[in-house]
Formats: structure tokens, C-alpha cells, sequence
């Protein structure tokens, strides 16, 4: 997943976005904004929302770890291809009436990459949408690696794509089991990952055709939701600052969500940075959205130890933290 990091005084005074991995300055670091006293409540204190399901974390982290079994979803390689038909089946088998977007996208490199969304929509005849999303690709170069050797190595993508996508499996499974009559979405988006730094441009290819390109006319979801970097260990989760422009409102749902179910310690009240992430193409579009997306704001990098690296492999993957997004989600979706 390509991440910007971007001060957010410097982001206010610019309005542009740098290249991709740029680390924010120590000046903006020290600048974060406190939005709350991040303080967390007791359990107890969940919020009640009739729900009769309830999200399953060990089904989640079985649905990371066969992601992960298919290799390196890098596209054009014969484990993205099994890993795409793959995630269409679950979603069919849940009940979501499936579409596939196959397009030949050009990378920065000229590479031409044999792309495909999946998208799924659930109660199709509900005119008010709500959509979910994650990328499921793989990034093909291990460029963030401690050893330079591993440079050239493809990223497993454990947390950095099939976190997201697992998480977003186990939400439909859980809508399939009991049923409900929202409408909601579900797309996993491709060819996110294959970019590089200092062109903006060269991320989230997926998105952008998907918005370029609706696979329902006159498509208009109330709002998006971008899962990313879901379920590392000790994930921390803060407030992403085009999500705060977007939709501040759901924003503070989630969060509050969260924190009224025990995962204060995860979903930290205070603005982290503007990360270039799939959800600025849907902002872009005019699809209000907001991205959940670890964040480690006292950290130099700001992202987990892991991200861009040959170790993001299910070592790295908690079910807590898939527990902790999947159940605030699933609450905040139902209420």
C-alpha cells in the first residue's frame, strides 16, 4: 500500500501531495492535533446496536492466511490469478451479487497489469449504499526491506492488502449468516500497490479505474469505507486528515464505536497525518470517505515495521487487532 506522509500544516499551507513514503517533519509531528483525550471506556459500556451477529476473528485470520498460501498476489503471476477467482467465490458463496472489472492498466513503468476489482453488492434493490473496500494486491518489490538484498523480493502482503480483504470476508460471511436489507458494497480493488515514490499518480490504479469507470450506472454510495493495515501486532489506528475532510461524521461514528467497545488503545482520538491511500481517488470522484489505516504517530516511518518488507507475513498478524477493526465495523454498519 503506497502511504504519504504528509504534516498536516504542511498539507494545509500546500494543499498538494508529495510522493509516496515522504515522512512528515518533525515540526508537524509535534503539531499533531489532539481531536479527544483518546481516553477508553469499559466494554460494558458497548453501544447497543440489535445486532444478533458478531464478528469472528479466528475466521478472519484463516481468511488472511489462505490469502497469503496463494504467494504474492503481484498481478500478471499465476497466484493472482488464483487469489482473484478465489475472493470472487467467497463473495458469491456469501450471497453478493458479483461483479468482475478486468482491465489492462499501465503501470509508471510501463508495465501492462492484467488487473481485476471485484465488487459485490449485497440487497442490490436498497438505493441507499454503503461500500466497503480494501485492496487485494501484493506490492512486487520489497524496496522498504532492512536488507537490500530482499529489495527486489515480492512483499507477502499479510497485513498490507489481505488484512483488509480477510477483515471484509468475515463481515460478509457474518452478513450472510443472519441476513439484513442495507445495502452494502463490498470491492476489493487491484493494482494499488505497483507504484512508485515521487509519483502519485503511479498508486491505487484499481481505484481509479473503478471510479472512472462504474460497474453500476449512476453508482453513489453514501459513503465509503477503506480498510488497510488492519491486522498488525500492536496496530495503533489515528485519524487520517483526508478522511476528516471528507467525512468527518462517520469518522467520529467508527471512532466512537470503537472506543464504547474497549479498542480505545487501538483507535487513538488525535489526527495522525494525509496519507495517499485508494480513498482519496473515491474523495476525488465525490464519494465521501474515510480510511482506517494503522498509524503509529511518536514513530519515525508512522507505519507498522513490516510495511513494504519480505517479513509482512502472518508472524505479523494479530487476530486482536482483526477483532478490534472487524467488530467496530461490523457494530457501526448494523446500528
Amino acid at each position: 500500500m503506497c502511504k504519504t506522509f504528509i504534516g498536516i500544516l504542511a498539507v494545509m499551507a500546500a494543499v498538494v501531495l508529495s510522493g509516496c513514503g515522504v515522512k512528515a517533519d518533525n515540526a508537524a509531528r509535534e503539531n499533531l492535533a489532539i481531536l479527544a483525550d483518546g481516553e477508553s471506556v469499559s466494554p460494558s459500556d458497548v453501544i447497543e446496536t440489535g445486532l444478533k451477529i458478531s464478528f469472528n476473528p479466528d475466521s478472519a485470520y484463516a481468511y488472511v492466511a489462505r490469502q497469503v498460501e496463494f504467494g504474492p498476489r503481484v498481478p500478471n503471476t499465476e497466484a493472482h490469478k488464483q487469489a482473484g477467482e478465489w475472493l470472487s467465490s467467497e463473495l458469491k458463496r456469501h450471497g453478493g451479487k458479483v461483479i468482475e472489472q478486468k482491465a489492462d492498466l499501465k503501470a509508471f513503468d510501463g508495465t501492462v497489469l492484467k488487473s481485476k476489482n471485484i465488487f459485490a453488492q449485497f440487497n442490490p434493490e436498497n438505493k441507499d449504499r454503503i461500500l466497503l473496500l480494501a485492496h487485494w494486491d501484493s506490492r512486487p518489490w520489497a524496496d522498504k526491506d532492512p536488507d537490500a538484498s530482499n529489495h527486489k523480493k515480492a512483499v507477502p502482503g499479510a497485513n498490507d492488502g489481505a488484512s483488509g480483504t480477510g477483515v471484509l470476508l468475515e463481515i460478509a460471511r457474518q452478513i450472510s449468516v443472519e441476513g439484513t436489507d442495507k445495502g452494502i458494497d463490498i470491492l476489493f480493488v487491484d493494482a494499488e500497490d505497483w507504484g512508485t515514490d515521487g509519483d502519485e499518480d503511479s498508486w491505487a490504479l484499481g481505484t481509479k479505474y473503478f471510479v472512472e469507470h462504474l460497474p453500476v450506472a449512476g453508482y453513489s454510495p453514501q459513503v465509503a469505507i477503506l480498510l488497510d493495515m488492519v491486522g498488525g501486532k500492536g496496530a495503533t489506528f489515528c485519524r487520517e486528515y483526508f478522511s476528516e475532510q471528507s467525512a468527518p461524521g462517520v469518522a467520529q461514528e467508527i471512532w466512537d464505536m470503537a472506543h464504547k467497545s474497549g479498542y480505545g488503545e487501538l483507535f487513538l482520538n488525535r489526527m495522525g497525518s494525509a496519507i495517499l491511500d485508494d480513498h482519496v481517488q473515491l474523495i476525488k470522484s465525490g464519494i465521501p470517505a474515510i480510511d482506517i489505516v494503522e498509524y503509529h504517530p511518536e514513530d519515525e516511518n508512522g507505519f507498522n515495521p513490516r510495511w513494504h518488507t519480505v517479513s509482512d507475513n502472518m508472524e505479523g498478524i494479530s487476530k486482536e487487532t482483526l477483532g478490534a477493526v472487524g467488530d467496530t465495523v461490523l457494530k457501526w454498519l448494523m446500528k
